[in-house]
């Protein structure tokens, strides 16, 4: 039932963000490599489908990240691609759907590690891709806007209690996970600050229904197996994981774009970004939709504004 209801929310949210109806003809404009393998883990492959221009192209990456309230399937891969991409691509830029795990069975710390791991592997290979990989944006929607600011502003380390079924010293893992650009649509920013000054939103309040992302466990060392964090240590992950947390002077640049009737990501989880990277002198911009929920149905505008935000940041 847990699993069901969970399963129900992200096909809502998945709905809301990616959209419905299209095609997965390939076009004449752009050539379409599905289901690349980035990574194995717990069994699984982590894959991500790469789109790049058949002429025109300008040598940048754009990544972005398929999550919905930290759900990812490769069926969101073509709606986003449709929605938030292809413009992109008619850019000239060569585009990457990176899929990441999903909770329930897998928590937002374990996530953030997917897209790092992402990020590397498209450095690592950009000569085959054809792009500079110090020319990298990352950018989405809500969790995926969340996971995005995430490799920003934090570029997580691979975590030594995570590894990925590689060698050990496999060289993808070498790469920094450092992008020049993000954009994020509507995203969580502070889980101790949501909403308000003191509103803790680890999976309660607000995000009560979204629980399972947030119960990070560790291994009992003797009993080897997987038991609760302590009060102190959920707190530590909570910090962790909320990007207003890692803002330094030497973030890239930041885009955000928000409703201002949101009430499932207040706007001012936005704003006191926006604030915070001001404060360091970080290049930042807040775009503000009137009367806009969670997502409205056309992006296209925003879209193109994220495109000129690239532009401005990624191209020589």
């Amino acid at each position: 039932m847990r699993f069901r209801v969970f399963a129900t929310l992200a096909v809502t949210i998945a709905t809301l963000l990616w959209g419905c109806g299209v095609s997965r003809a390939q076009s004449t404009e752009y050539t379409h490599q599905e289901d690349v393998i980035y990574a194995r883990k717990a069994g699984t492959a982590l894959t991500m489908d790469v789109f790049r221009p058949k002429s025109g192209a300008n040598g940048a990456g754009v990544i972005f990240v398929v999550s919905g309230g930290w759900f990812s399937s490769h069926g969101g891969v073509m709606p986003s691609f449709k929605r938030f991409l292809e413009p992109l691509v008619k850019r000239g830029y060569t585009a990457f759907a990176l899929v990441p795990s999903s909770q329930p069975t897998f928590t937002i710390p374990e996530i953030v590690q997917d897209v790092s791991r992402g990020v590397r592997y498209i450095r690592f290979h950009a000569d085959k891709y054809g792009i500079d990989k110090e020319r990298l944006g990352i950018f989405g929607g809500s969790a995926g806007g969340h996971l995005s600011l995430m490799q920003a502003l934090a570029a997580p380390k691979p975590h030594p209690n995570f590894a990925y079924q590689h060698p050990a010293n496999d060289p993808v893992d070498n790469e920094p996970a450092t992008v020049k650009a993000v954009a994020a649509f509507y995203p969580p920013t502070d889980f101790f600050n949501y909403g308000k000054e003191g509103e803790n939103a680890l999976g309660r309040g607000i995000l009560a229904n979204f629980r399972s992302a947030f119960e990070y466990r560790k291994v009992d060392p003797e009993k080897k197996v997987l038991v609760p964090l302590t009060e102190e240590e959920e707190k530590a992950v909570g910090l962790l994981i909320s990007p207003i947390h890692h803002v330094s002077r030497d973030d890239p640049p930041t885009l955000l774009i928000h409703g201002d009737a949101d009430k499932l990501v207040p706007i001012q989880q936005s704003e006191i970004l926006v604030k915070k990277l001001q404060e360091v002198g970080v290049p930042v911009k807040l775009i503000v939709k009137p009367g806009a929920a969670h997502g409205w149905p056309d992006m296209s505008a925003e879209v193109a504004a994220i495109g000129d935000w690239f532009d401005q940041y990624l191209k020589k």
